[in-house]
């Protein structure tokens, strides 16, 4: 089985203690020039991906719900496969008094080293729904081939070897 690679783990926790140093800010400086929501919104966003593999290609499945397609960006480079992304936070004037903010804000970038089996050069990705499908085509010689078993050619080897060869 293909297994792609994220290095996240660090910038995940980087980001964790980011928020929680903010949340830490916020409850002793209550008239931060930040402003409450600002402290507890402006975090590495890490959205979950899903990746499997078919015969043809490797499939990734990125959770981007309320991120336009214009900030999503998708490059390979040097068989690294790297998601760019923000989710902006959406300012009305009405809602200022937050009570609660748990949807994360900001940008990510997820990086993933590609196989050898993918061909870079046939990445293609769109955006459905809130989900990013990303479809990595496998090179021809990494797709299965099926190779056909001639049963004749072994009855004719079974007739030399027995010495009634005609």
């Amino acid at each position: 089985m293909t297994l792609l690679t994220g290095w996240e783990s660090l910038r995940e926790l980087s980001a964790m203690q980011d928020r929680m140093n903010r949340m830490s800010r916020l409850f002793r400086e209550p008239y931060s020039p930040e402003g409450p929501e600002e402290a507890l919104t402006t975090t590495a966003v890490a959205p979950p991906v899903d990746i499997y593999e078919d015969e043809h290609n490797i499939i990734l499945k990125i959770d981007v719900p309320g991120i336009d397609e214009k900030d999503i960006d998708v490059s390979v480079q040097n068989n690294t496969l790297t998601v760019h992304g923000e989710r902006k936070i959406e300012k009305e004037e009405k809602e200022e008094n937050f009570r609660r903010v748990e949807r994360q804000y900001g940008s990510f970038t997820r990086s993933f080293t590609l196989p050898n089996s993918v061909e870079p050069a046939e990445v293609s990705a769109r955006c459905d729904k809130g989900v990013l499908k990303i479809n990595l085509a496998k090179k021809a010689e990494a797709k299965p081939m099926q190779i056909k078993v001639n049963l004749g050619a072994e009855k004719t080897l079974e007739a030399i070897a027995s010495g009634k060869a005609a």
